[in-house]
Protein backbone atom coordinates (compact mmCIF):
# COMPACT_ATOMS: atom_id res chain seq x y z
CA UNK A 1 0.00 0.00 0.00
CA UNK A 2 1.23 3.47 -0.88
CA UNK A 3 2.75 5.13 2.19
CA UNK A 4 1.33 8.56 1.32
CA UNK A 5 -2.16 7.03 0.96
CA UNK A 6 -1.85 5.53 4.43
CA UNK A 7 -0.84 8.91 5.88
CA UNK A 8 -3.72 10.68 4.11
CA UNK A 9 -6.16 8.00 5.29
CA UNK A 10 -4.95 8.50 8.87
CA UNK A 11 -5.49 12.25 8.57
CA UNK A 12 -9.05 11.68 7.33
CA UNK A 13 -9.70 9.32 10.24
CA UNK A 14 -8.46 11.90 12.72
CA UNK A 15 -10.71 14.54 11.16
CA UNK A 16 -13.79 12.33 11.44
CA UNK A 17 -12.94 11.66 15.09
CA UNK A 18 -13.48 15.38 15.77
CA UNK A 19 -17.07 15.03 14.58
CA UNK A 20 -17.58 11.99 16.82
CA UNK A 21 -16.28 13.99 19.77
CA UNK A 22 -18.60 16.89 18.91
CA UNK A 23 -21.51 14.47 18.64
CA UNK A 24 -20.91 13.08 22.14
CA UNK A 25 -20.77 16.61 23.57
CA UNK A 26 -24.04 17.53 21.82
CA UNK A 27 -25.81 14.37 23.05
CA UNK A 28 -24.64 14.98 26.62
CA UNK A 29 -25.64 18.64 26.68
CA UNK A 30 -29.08 17.96 25.18
CA UNK A 31 -29.80 15.16 27.66
CA UNK A 32 -28.61 16.94 30.81
CA UNK A 33 -29.32 20.60 30.17
CA UNK A 34 -32.58 20.69 32.14
CA UNK A 35 -31.94 18.21 34.96
CA UNK A 36 -31.78 20.94 37.62
CA UNK A 37 -29.50 20.86 40.67
CA UNK A 38 -27.50 17.66 40.58
CA UNK A 39 -24.69 15.85 42.37
CA UNK A 40 -22.18 13.40 40.91
CA UNK A 41 -21.57 10.29 43.00
CA UNK A 42 -18.43 8.20 42.57
CA UNK A 43 -17.25 4.94 44.12
CA UNK A 44 -16.09 1.40 43.53
CA UNK A 45 -17.66 -0.73 40.83
CA UNK A 46 -16.65 -3.86 42.76
CA UNK A 47 -18.86 -3.75 45.85
CA UNK A 48 -21.86 -6.09 45.98
CA UNK A 49 -25.43 -5.30 47.12
CA UNK A 50 -24.86 -6.85 50.54
CA UNK A 51 -21.83 -4.65 51.25
CA UNK A 52 -22.23 -1.79 53.78
CA UNK A 53 -20.78 0.69 51.27
CA UNK A 54 -23.42 -0.29 48.70
CA UNK A 55 -26.18 0.21 51.25
CA UNK A 56 -24.78 3.58 52.30
CA UNK A 57 -24.64 4.69 48.67
CA UNK A 58 -28.32 3.72 48.24
CA UNK A 59 -29.23 5.73 51.36
CA UNK A 60 -27.11 8.72 50.29
CA UNK A 61 -28.66 8.92 46.82
CA UNK A 62 -32.19 8.44 48.18
CA UNK A 63 -31.70 11.26 50.67
CA UNK A 64 -30.41 13.57 47.95
CA UNK A 65 -33.28 12.67 45.61
CA UNK A 66 -35.81 13.45 48.35
CA UNK A 67 -34.23 16.90 48.56
CA UNK A 68 -34.74 17.36 44.80
CA UNK A 69 -31.19 16.72 43.65
CA UNK A 70 -30.63 14.70 40.51
CA UNK A 71 -28.01 11.98 40.98
CA UNK A 72 -25.34 11.42 38.32
CA UNK A 73 -23.13 8.32 38.27
CA UNK A 74 -20.88 6.48 35.87
CA UNK A 75 -23.78 4.16 35.08
CA UNK A 76 -22.06 0.87 35.95
CA UNK A 77 -22.20 -1.55 38.87
CA UNK A 78 -21.22 -1.35 42.51
CA UNK A 79 -21.53 2.10 44.07
CA UNK A 80 -22.75 3.51 40.74
CA UNK A 81 -25.60 1.03 40.65
CA UNK A 82 -26.38 1.65 44.30
CA UNK A 83 -26.60 5.42 43.80
CA UNK A 84 -28.79 5.10 40.71
CA UNK A 85 -31.00 2.65 42.60
CA UNK A 86 -31.38 4.92 45.61
CA UNK A 87 -32.26 7.94 43.47
CA UNK A 88 -34.71 6.04 41.25
CA UNK A 89 -36.51 4.32 44.12
CA UNK A 90 -36.90 7.68 45.86
CA UNK A 91 -38.59 9.08 42.75
CA UNK A 92 -35.66 11.23 41.66
CA UNK A 93 -33.74 11.78 38.45
CA UNK A 94 -31.17 8.99 38.20
CA UNK A 95 -28.52 9.61 35.53
CA UNK A 96 -26.07 6.98 34.30
CA UNK A 97 -23.14 8.11 32.14
CA UNK A 98 -21.81 4.78 30.96
CA UNK A 99 -18.41 4.36 29.33
CA UNK A 100 -17.95 1.86 26.50
CA UNK A 101 -15.10 -0.51 27.39
CA UNK A 102 -14.03 -3.75 25.67
CA UNK A 103 -14.73 -6.19 28.52
CA UNK A 104 -16.23 -4.12 31.33
CA UNK A 105 -19.09 -2.08 32.65
CA UNK A 106 -22.55 -3.00 31.56
CA UNK A 107 -25.12 -0.26 32.28
CA UNK A 108 -27.05 -0.82 35.48
CA UNK A 109 -30.87 -0.99 35.21
CA UNK A 110 -31.63 1.83 37.67
CA UNK A 111 -30.70 4.92 35.66
CA UNK A 112 -33.78 6.60 34.19
CA UNK A 113 -31.59 8.93 32.10
CA UNK A 114 -28.91 6.99 30.23
CA UNK A 115 -26.02 8.07 28.04
CA UNK A 116 -23.08 6.14 26.62
CA UNK A 117 -19.67 7.64 25.95
CA UNK A 118 -16.68 6.40 24.02
CA UNK A 119 -14.37 9.14 25.27
CA UNK A 120 -13.49 9.36 28.95
CA UNK A 121 -12.73 13.08 28.83
CA UNK A 122 -16.18 14.00 27.49
CA UNK A 123 -17.82 11.92 30.21
CA UNK A 124 -15.70 13.71 32.82
CA UNK A 125 -16.81 17.09 31.48
CA UNK A 126 -20.45 16.05 31.97
CA UNK A 127 -19.78 15.00 35.58
CA UNK A 128 -18.35 18.44 36.36
CA UNK A 129 -20.55 20.64 34.17
CA UNK A 130 -23.88 19.48 35.57
CA UNK A 131 -22.96 18.82 39.22
CA UNK A 132 -23.02 21.34 42.04
CA UNK A 133 -21.25 18.84 44.32
CA UNK A 134 -19.08 15.73 44.12
CA UNK A 135 -19.93 12.88 46.48
CA UNK A 136 -17.01 10.46 46.85
CA UNK A 137 -17.92 7.06 48.24
CA UNK A 138 -15.24 4.42 48.98
CA UNK A 139 -13.52 3.36 45.78
CA UNK A 140 -10.30 2.52 44.01
CA UNK A 141 -8.05 4.13 41.43
CA UNK A 142 -10.86 5.40 39.20
CA UNK A 143 -12.55 7.04 42.17
CA UNK A 144 -9.26 8.64 43.25
CA UNK A 145 -8.77 9.91 39.71
CA UNK A 146 -12.17 11.63 39.76
CA UNK A 147 -11.53 12.98 43.25
CA UNK A 148 -8.16 14.56 42.58
CA UNK A 149 -9.07 15.85 39.15
CA UNK A 150 -12.01 17.73 40.67
CA UNK A 151 -9.87 19.07 43.52
CA UNK A 152 -7.17 20.21 41.06
CA UNK A 153 -9.70 21.98 38.83
CA UNK A 154 -11.13 23.78 41.85
CA UNK A 155 -7.70 24.63 43.29
CA UNK A 156 -6.53 26.10 39.97
CA UNK A 157 -9.82 27.99 39.46
CA UNK A 158 -10.57 26.18 36.21
CA UNK A 159 -14.08 25.46 37.49
CA UNK A 160 -16.24 27.16 40.08
CA UNK A 161 -15.84 26.07 43.70
CA UNK A 162 -18.02 23.08 44.47
CA UNK A 163 -18.15 20.89 47.56
CA UNK A 164 -16.21 17.63 47.37
CA UNK A 165 -17.70 15.38 50.05
CA UNK A 166 -15.93 12.21 51.13
CA UNK A 167 -18.44 9.78 52.64
CA UNK A 168 -16.95 7.62 55.40
CA UNK A 169 -14.27 8.81 57.82
CA UNK A 170 -13.16 5.23 58.44
CA UNK A 171 -12.25 4.93 54.75
CA UNK A 172 -11.04 8.44 53.89
CA UNK A 173 -9.67 9.67 57.23
CA UNK A 174 -6.17 8.29 56.63
CA UNK A 175 -5.95 9.94 53.23
CA UNK A 176 -6.99 13.31 54.66
CA UNK A 177 -4.43 13.01 57.44
CA UNK A 178 -1.73 12.18 54.90
CA UNK A 179 -2.68 15.20 52.77
CA UNK A 180 -2.61 17.43 55.86
CA UNK A 181 0.67 16.01 57.16
CA UNK A 182 2.59 15.73 53.90
CA UNK A 183 1.11 18.09 51.34
CA UNK A 184 0.19 20.92 53.70
CA UNK A 185 3.00 20.19 56.18
CA UNK A 186 5.66 20.30 53.48
CA UNK A 187 3.97 23.28 51.76
CA UNK A 188 3.13 21.39 48.60
CA UNK A 189 -0.37 22.91 48.83
CA UNK A 190 -1.85 25.81 50.79
CA UNK A 191 -3.72 25.45 54.08
CA UNK A 192 -6.86 26.75 52.36
CA UNK A 193 -6.84 23.91 49.84
CA UNK A 194 -8.04 21.61 52.60
CA UNK A 195 -11.32 23.57 52.61
CA UNK A 196 -12.22 21.91 49.32
CA UNK A 197 -12.63 18.54 51.05
CA UNK A 198 -15.28 17.63 53.60
CA UNK A 199 -15.74 14.26 55.33
CA UNK A 200 -19.33 13.33 56.24
CA UNK A 201 -20.40 10.00 57.73
CA UNK A 202 -24.18 10.37 57.94
CA UNK A 203 -25.95 10.66 54.54
CA UNK A 204 -28.71 12.68 56.22
CA UNK A 205 -26.21 15.49 56.89
CA UNK A 206 -25.27 15.97 53.24
CA UNK A 207 -28.36 17.91 52.04
CA UNK A 208 -27.99 20.39 54.92
CA UNK A 209 -24.32 20.90 54.11
CA UNK A 210 -25.24 21.54 50.47
CA UNK A 211 -28.03 23.92 51.52
CA UNK A 212 -25.58 25.94 53.60
CA UNK A 213 -23.09 26.01 50.75
CA UNK A 214 -25.69 27.22 48.24
CA UNK A 215 -26.89 29.85 50.73
CA UNK A 216 -23.36 31.16 51.30
CA UNK A 217 -22.59 31.03 47.59
CA UNK A 218 -25.46 33.44 46.88
CA UNK A 219 -24.14 36.07 49.27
Amino acid sequence: MNKQFMIDDLKVGESWRIFKIMGEFVDGIEALHDIGPAVSIFGSARVKPDHPYYKKAVATAATLAKHNYAVITGGGGGIMEAANKGAAEAGGTSVGLNIILPHEQKPNPYANVRLEFKYFFIRKVMFVKYAMAYIIMPGGLGTLDELFEAVTLIQTHRIKFLPVILVGSEYWGGLIEWIRERLVGEKMISDGDMDILKIIDDPEEIPEYLRQFRHNDKK
